[in-house]
């Protein structure tokens, strides 16, 4: 199979896909690798590093996406990449679909075989694909907390660990799952209060006994979380729905009972953000201000790390990336259920639920999608 390894065009976005030494893995099971120019630059790869693995640079997106059979990416395709998708076309990346209607509707429009990193989903419910870089953004949600707590960023002054004889920061955290226990992990670490919310009993009990500091756990509800955003110097949201739209959970009319300079980072912005005056932002322009809470909305946090990020990421994937090329896509799909619960678009088809479901579309079953089943087969919602 012919792989492609495009650079990332969305702002401020330095991963990669793979790094050299996933080139030379795909290359030693006989598979062609063409890499952009300068795809690997951010994340201190050369194209010399590449070539050296056996890839083939290209100058040019437009000869990378042509040639390939398969595109493995970090990022979902921005607007001017719609142009190369097309039938027959496999697109391995994170989607995000739910969040995107415009991208949802180009990959149907298209007929590409559009596979989501965040929807593969083993046989424990665990998200193998999305978990390296939850862990990332939980991390980094922590430092961007302390960062923008600082006055000159716009935040209340406060120190996240205190002093002795001053209160440390309160940091509020909404989802106890892989962003969340990271996130609780390194605040904890610099000494902030965590309030940590989640409606599972069993993992906010498991999270007590091994996280150590000031943590405190709450069951997630609207009375708790509005007492909790009261004293919040900082307020994570990282809850997740897998490939549906994340849950509103912190209103418009909830935000005047923050403390002024404090600051909301919601990590769910992938997913449509759990708070409802948070928006997408990026690198560049990371924060905005609204009733004097200050919004972090960065889409590609991991992307502020890149080095880091491109070899947890590629870790994670590209043992299923080497599954579909060597069985492609229907005999690695059938194989790996896990891998067929991230098969989102295929043949002009929607074969996700929860993505029908958000844009009113009709669904079709994996299964049945693959196995070339006709119209007659949708099943509406």
């Amino acid at each position: 199979m012919n792989i492609g390894i495009p650079k990332e065009i969305k702002v401020e976005e330095h991963r990669v896909s793979s790094p050299p030494s996933g080139v030379r893995e795909f290359v030693k099971r006989g598979h062609t690798v063409f890499v952009e120019c300068d795809a690997g630059l951010s994340s201190g790869f050369t194209d010399e590093e590449y070539i050296g693995a056996g890839a083939i640079i290209m100058d040019s997106a437009d000869a990378l996406w042509s040639a390939s059979d398969m595109i493995i990416k970090v990022k979902e395709p921005q607007a001017s990449e719609y142009r190369f998708l097309r039938p027959n076309l496999i697109l391995f990346t994170y989607l995000h679909l739910a969040a995107e209607e415009a991208l949802t509707l180009a990959l149907l429009e298209s007929g590409v075989t559009g596979i989501a990193y965040e929807t593969v989903e083993d046989a424990q419910g665990r998200l193998p694909l999305l978990e390296p870089m939850s862990e990332v953004a939980g991390r980094m949600a922590a430092q961007v907390v302390s960062h923008y707590l600082e006055r000159r960023q716009g935040g209340r002054g406060v120190l996240l660990g205190g002093v002795p004889g001053v209160t440390a920061a309160h940091v509020v955290i909404l989802g106890a799952g892989t962003v969340g226990a990271n996130a609780a992990k390194i605040a904890l670490g610099m000494g902030a209060r965590v309030t940590l919310l989640d409606i599972d009993l069993d993992r906010l009990r498991y999270l007590d006994d091994t996280l150590h500091g000031s943590l405190n756990t709450l069951y997630s509800n609207h009375i708790n979380i509005a007492r909790s955003i009261v004293t919040a110097d900082a307020l994570i949201g990282s809850v997740l729905i897998t490939g549906a739209r994340a849950p509103m959970l912190v209103t418009r009319d909830m935000l005047p009972s923050m403390p002024h300079g404090s600051i909301i980072v919601d990590v769910a912005v992938d997913q449509g953000g759990c708070v409802e005056t948070t928006r997408p932002t990026n690198h560049s322009e990371p924060t905005f201000v609204i009733d004097g809470v200050l919004h972090y909305g960065v889409t590609n946090m991991p992307g502020a790390v890149p080095r880091t990020s491109s070899l947890a990421l590629a870790n994670a994937t590209l043992p299923y990336a080497f599954q579909l090329a060597s069985s492609g896509v229907t005999g690695a799909l059938m194989a790996d259920p896990a891998l067929l619960r991230g098969l989102n678009t295929l043949g002009g088809r929607c074969t996700h639920p929860a993505v029908a479901d958000t844009f009113g579309l009709e669904y079709v079953e994996a299964e049945l999608a693959l196995n070339g089943q006709t119209a007659d087969a949708l099943l509406p919602l």
